[in-house]
Order: structure tokens, then C-alpha cells, then sequence
């Protein structure tokens, strides 16, 4: 594929990440359009019609227009949900942003240009099930495993573990506690207060504490791998790396041949041009796959390694890679 048009990014205001891909597209002198889903439909217009097999129409704000037929690619980073007039009632506001879902967000789809990520792919692959069965599927090794809301179920599978297990949430918890921001990480769950009856509340995934000599953040992106040995020196750090990010050392890594070949049949399988993984690296040397985010952040590994992510990023969204 050549490249023409327009890259449009899709983003919220403040996404120092996302400021890296713009300004390499812009040294690029490749035009760039970024929005925010949260501009429309207040700050942000629509208008398209279909002809013939394409989408033809505009998108503008009080800066720019952007010509539908020019996009050439779509890159999708996590913009914020749209916003309404206060007064607009609750239930009317709800039925205005499940329209602007389905109608915007669904006529981006419909543009016959590559994504990162691809959303519906990337929604799929948000599932942590989904990622495990995959991950084990192409010959990634993957810690034993239990998704429960049996608080007995939780507790044989700890007895038959015979150590420490790992709770983590399926999907990342994040919001305010007494004013500050708050977040849920995964943590060490004794056997010892298992069976709890918290457990019956919802679905809670246990895994298998597996030891670590450090951990790898794997960026893959157009085809290439980057990766990035993460070394937290703290012991909240030694259990999730980002609870304590201060904590952190890196060092530029090459995963042995079995796992790069496993992280490429992945996304495949999964079908998407970019992931980040996370491995835990044993002290014997074995990489075990814990998960894989289709829209991950990357920024804090590129600046301290100097990894060229968003170089290969712009690759694909400039269209210059097959």
C-alpha cells in the first residue's frame, strides 16, 4: 500500500503518547487530522453520503476540514466519550451517545482505510480469556489459570497450586477514592483467606504466581518487536510494575526466537498490526505471557531505551509498509 491522505487520529486532548506519533507524521510532512470523540457533536460536525460503494463528506471543527475520501489510515487512541449540551436530559443524553456510537463511530468503520487498532478486532482482543487461550494456542507459555465466582473453586485451585496465587481484574480499575486517583493492580492473594465470600460478588480471575527475575514489556508494531527488559526495585513494583513506576530500570532485550515467533502468530491470530505484551522472565530464563493490550502505552519505554516505536508506528499509518 502507498501512502495518500490524511492520517486520522483519534485521541483525547492530553496524550503525551500520542503527541509522539504526531509529531513524527508531522516531521513526515504526512497531514494529520486529531480529534477527540468528545468534540462532537458540540465542537466537531458531520456530514457524509453514500455514493456508489464509498462514504463521501467532511469532518471539521474551528480549525480544519477533512475530506472523508482522503483518509488514508486511522489511528484509534483511547479518545474520550462524547459530549452534550448540560442541559440535555439524562435519558435523551443516553440515547444521543449510543446514536453517536453507532452512527459516527460506525461511518468512521465504514472508510476503507488500515487502523490501528483495528476496533472491532481490538475490542475482541481486550478479553483476557481470549488472550490466554490464544496465547497458549501459538506455543506462548501461560500461567495455570482460574476465572471463578465460586469462592470454593478459588480455594481448591490455590490448594492445588501449593503457593501463592495472583488476583488481577479483567480490565484496568481506575477512578477516585476521597479525592485521589486511585487504581486496582494485581496482588498476592494468600491461600490462607481462601475461600472468601467477596468472590461470589462477580467474575475474579486467580492465576499462579510465577517467580520473577524481571519483567518484559514486548512492543510489536508493523511487523517489528521491540523490547524492554523492566527491573522494579520496590516490592509493590516486584508484583505489578505499574503500581511504582519510580521504581523502574530498563534494558533493551531480544526475546528468544520461540517467543517472537509466538507474539507474530498472535496477532494474526488476533488480527491486529500492534500489541504490548507483558512477560515475566523466571530466574531459570523462561518467558511466561501474562497479557497483551491491542492499544498499549509505549512512550515511557521509547523514551528511556530509545527503542524506535513510534518510527514503526508512522510506518504503517503513513502507509510505506505492506
Amino acid at each position: 500500500m502507498t501512502g495518500a491522505g490524511h492520517v486520522l487520529i483519534l485521541a483525547g486532548r492530553f496524550d503525551p503518547t500520542c503527541d509522539l506519533v504526531v509529531e513524527e507524521l508531522n516531521r513526515r510532512a504526512v497531514p494529520v487530522f486529531r480529534a477527540d470523540m468528545a468534540e462532537f457533536p458540540l465542537r466537531l460536525t458531520l456530514a457524509a453520503s453514500l455514493n456508489g460503494n464509498r462514504w463521501h463528506g467532511t469532518l471539521h471543527n474551528d480549525r480544519r476540514t477533512l475530506g472523508l475520501a482522503a483518509v488514508r489510515s486511522v489511528y484509534y487512541r483511547r479518545p474520550t466519550r462524547p459530549e452534550f449540551p448540560e442541559q440535555m436530559a439524562a435519558e435523551a443524553r443516553k440515547v444521543a451517545e449510543r446514536e453517536a456510537r453507532w452512527g459516527f463511530g460506525g461511518l468512521l468503520t465504514a472508510l476503507p482505510c488500515r487502523w490501528l487498532p483495528p476496533p472491532g478486532r481490538a475490542a475482541d482482543a481486550e478479553y483476557k480469556p481470549l488472550q490466554l487461550r490464544v496465547a497458549a494456542d501459538v506455543g506462548l507459555s501461560v500461567p495455570r489459570t482460574l476465572i471463578t465466582n465460586d469462592p470454593d473453586a478459588a480455594k481448591d485451585f490455590a490448594d492445588s497450586l501449593g503457593g501463592p496465587l495472583i488476583h488481577k481484574p479483567f480490565f484496568p480499575v481506575r477512578g477516585t477514592v476521597h479525592g485521589q486517583t486511585a487504581a486496582v493492580y494485581a496482588s498476592i492473594v494468600d491461600p490462607e483467606d481462601l475461600p472468601h465470600a467477596d468472590i461470589a460478588s462477580t467474575a475474579h480471575m486467580f492465576q499462579e504466581w510465577v517467580p520473577k527475575a524481571y519483567e518484559v514489556r514486548l512492543t510489536a508494531a508493523d511487523g517489528r518487536i521491540f523490547a524492554a527488559e523492566i527491573h522494579a526495585d520496590s516490592d509493590a513494583g516486584h508484583v505489578d510494575w505499574r503500581s511504582d513506576y519510580d521504581s523502574h530500570t530498563y534494558r533493551v532485550c531480544d526475546p528468544p526466537p520461540e517467543v517472537a515467533a509466538g507474539v507474530h502468530r498472535m496477532l494474526d491470530r488476533l488480527g491486529l498490526p500492534y500489541g504490548a505484551f507483558d512477560f515475566v522472565v523466571t530466574p531459570e530464563g523462561q518467558w511466561r505471557f501474562l497479557e497483551v493490550n491491542p492499544s498499549g502505552q509505549y512512550g515511557f519505554i521509547e523514551q528511556a531505551t530509545g527503542l524506535p516505536i513510534t518510527a514503526a508506528i508512522c510506518d504503517y499509518l503513513e502507509g510505506t509498509s505492506s
